[in-house]
């Protein structure tokens, strides 16, 4: 039988209507210029984008999926944040087939998601933990919009190791045609200016791939980002800055805000690593 997640915040951190929702997602991707980097493959291999409501962080996720847009070599995106409303160990998943969306239902790659619960004994399904969740379902009508064929694997981080996500997806990304977006926020309700200052050392700490520095004050979604640049073979990572800001600069007052920035992770072109598959 046919099973689709639920959305939870649509209406809240998106428009729950369908044409609404395309036309701010039109909109936003039309009004990106991001510059390539030279020396990098033209697809970035991961993104980090931000997972607020849309008029605080939506453009800045924008910038970022604007690099995949059409892109034909990417079949499955795994989508990997943080768990807010539920705590557990380890990493979770849904046993769903697809994910729904006011744009249509994105399916999940179920082969790829159930050999990773098979292979990492520190992954589970736990639709509970997911039903409420916002840092992944934000990131779906983006992946609808720009890779309307995509499949993807929701993944949550609980209590859990820079290590043993590292692991996940160095495993993930040797699988040919996927890709992950790791989805973070920033710093949490201070001044505008001494949030500024918070978010230029996570950038620093990020574009100079020193995870051990990060922590959940500087970003929700540290454990994703500490993974990704964590790995074996991340020292050929290129990292482009693509924006940073906050919510007093989008939506918000700036008496507290919070903090959104997205990157995108290029593999040099000389060093991409080969793909294969890894799961057996």
């Amino acid at each position: 039988m046919h099973t689709s997640r639920p959305t939870a915040v649509a209406g809240l951190f998106y428009p729950a209507d369908q044409s609404v929702l395309q036309r701010w997602l039109d909109d936003a991707l039309s009004d990106t210029n991001i510059p390539k980097k030279a020396g990098i493959t033209a697809v970035p291999r991961a993104l980090i984008a931000p997972h607020a409501g849309y008029i605080y962080s939506g453009q800045t996720a924008a910038k970022a999926f604007k690099l995949w847009e059409a892109a034909a070599q990417i079949k499955t995106v795994v989508i990997m944040g943080p768990a807010h409303r539920v705590g557990f160990h380890g990493m979770t998943t849904i046993d769903y087939d697809a994910m729904d969306t006011p744009l249509g239902e994105v399916a999940v790659d179920t082969n790829l998601r159930d050999a990773l619960v098979e292979k990492f004994d520190f992954l589970r399904y736990h639709n509970m933990a997911h039903a409420p969740e916002h840092s992944l379902e934000v990131m779906l009508p983006f992946i609808k919009t720009v890779l309307p064929q995509a499949k993807v694997v929701p993944l949550l981080n609980g209590a859990i190791s820079a290590q043993e996500v590292a692991s996940i997806l160095e495993a993930l990304l040797q699988q040919e045609g996927v890709y992950v977006v790791i989805s973070s926020d920033l710093s949490h309700f201070h001044p505008y200016a001494e949030a500024q200052k918070m978010d230029a050392q996570t950038a620093q700490w990020i574009e100079a791939k020193q995870w051990r520095y990060l922590d959940g004050e500087h970003a929700c979604g540290y454990k994703g980002i500490q993974g990704l640049l964590a790995m074996h073979g991340a020292e050929h990572w290129q990292v482009q800055p693509i924006e940073c800001v906050n919510s007093g600069d989008t939506a918000g007052s700036k008496d507290s805000v919070v903090g959104y920035g997205s990157w995108a992770i290029y593999e040099n072109d000389e060093t991409a690593r080969k793909e294969s598959d890894a799961i057996e």
